[in-house]
């Protein structure tokens, strides 16, 4: 990954892009089902878009072949 386009995403917008809440999330994260978020701070986290995308992406694959 390129450190230059490696960009964060607040829990707010990952909620916004995949259509799931917070707890959600949270469930599917420990679950090993969605990606983990990493912790910037002591009361910050964020999760990389790339990752975000990469689950879309892999959610839109598994329903294109279930309908193949």
């Amino acid at each position: 990954m390129d450190s230059n386009s490696a960009r964060f995403l607040r829990l707010r917008e990952v909620c916004g892009r995949v259509s799931l809440g917070r707890d959600s999330i949270y469930r599917l994260a420990r679950a090993g089902q969605f990606p983990k978020p990493i912790k910037l701070s002591d009361r910050a986290s964020a999760w990389l878009e790339s990752e975000i995308d990469g689950w879309i992406a892999a959610r839109v694959a598994i329903r294109d072949k279930a309908a193949a």
